[in-house]
């Protein structure tokens, strides 16, 4: 086996995509000042962003090999068996790449733990380096996280870390035949998701929560699925009972399209990678064999990792500066 590569994947920030559309940096600072803003919290949170980048980069041997990928491109990155892949950025940035991934380990790095949760990215900049070095020996501490397929009658696949959404594009009244554990129903409804335990402190949380759901969800490493209904309609034959439940022990929700166009299925709220339904089509919604292989640091570790995250730098004074005048 040769050196490992290091592929880095990262999103356009606030401030470069205000450079981009606008040219320079003094008009984009004339565009926010003209809408009661300024440019100071963007330009901080570029700058931590790049800081980690810089520091992720330079702590990799320079033997071995390098790539960086923005988020955009990820569907046109072919990433390779042996590559240990470090997302700098938001949580979402995990899931985004993780569709893309077979079995490579992912160290996510956080710039910004003022903003950023870090439940996916749980590493400061400064420690990435001896994490990565981990990952290469094997010696990392992995979680293999649960993640969510769909497979429709025609073939087509599509894998999620957090959640699978089925429904209309347009967000319009969804109608489907919803089959399971051997009952069938009909709904019409805002269409519904079905999520990892990954997913469950996300998208999955907030339905369970405003509900009062009485679902356990489940944790990111069970193998267990949870599905919501979003609003299911009362009307004539249309089933409102069927509206949640646990997808344990192999179970899988399987759906027949009722719309004659607007139908979609996509992950992890990426609505432009989606697969369009027909009327009468079928998919089939389970448990993933593939799994999410997140470095992960151990208890202890990540309780010190949060009492260091109080200490912050300059640019993270000045966005939580912004936040309290805001």
């Amino acid at each position: 086996m040769g050196e490992p590569r290091i592929v880095v994947v990262h999103r356009e920030t606030e401030y470069a995509s205000l450079l981009c559309d606008h040219g320079t940096k003094g008009k984009a600072s004339f565009f926010l000042e003209s809408r009661g803003r300024d440019i100071d919290e963007a330009v901080a949170r570029h700058t931590l962003q790049e800081r980690a980048l810089g520091a992720v980069l330079k702590a990799v041997p320079g033997r071995w090999r390098r790539a960086r990928v923005e988020r955009s491109d990820l569907d046109r990155f072919l990433f390779e068996p042996d590559d240990i892949v470090v997302p700098v950025g938001q949580d979402g940035l995990v899931a985004n790449a993780s569709k893309y991934l077979v079995g490579q380990p992912v160290v996510g790095v956080n710039p910004d733990p003022e903003r950023n949760p870090g439940v996916l990215v749980p590493f400061a900049p400064d420690v990435a380096g001896s994490v990565i070095a981990a990952a290469a020996d094997g010696a990392a501490h992995l979680q293999r996280r649960t993640m969510v397929e769909v497979e429709t009658d025609d073939g087509q696949r599509l894998l999620a870390l957090n959640e699978l959404f089925f429904g209309h594009r347009t967000h319009q009244s969804a109608r489907y035949d919803l089959r399971i554990r051997g009952r069938r129903v009909h709904q019409s409804s805002s269409g519904l998701i079905v999520a990892t335990g990954t997913g469950a402190t996300g998208w999955a949380r907030s339905i369970h929560t405003c509900r009062h759901s009485g679902v356990r969800l489940p944790r990111p490493t069970d193998p267990a699925l949870v599905f919501f209904v979003r609003e299911p309609w009362p009307g004539p034959g249309c089933d409102v009972e069927l509206n949640e439940g646990l997808l344990s022990d192999g179970a899988t929700l399987r759906l027949v399209s009722r719309m004659g166009e607007g139908g979609v299925i996509f992950g992890d709220g990426i609505e432009e990678d989606r697969i369009p339904l027909r009327w009468g089509q079928a998919v089939e919604l389970r448990r993933a064999e593939r799994t999410l292989n997140l470095v992960a640091p151990p208890a202890a570790k990540r309780r010190s990792r949060r009492k260091r995250s109080a200490r912050v730098d300059p640019e993270h004074a000045a966005v939580r500066a912004h936040r309290r005048s805001a």
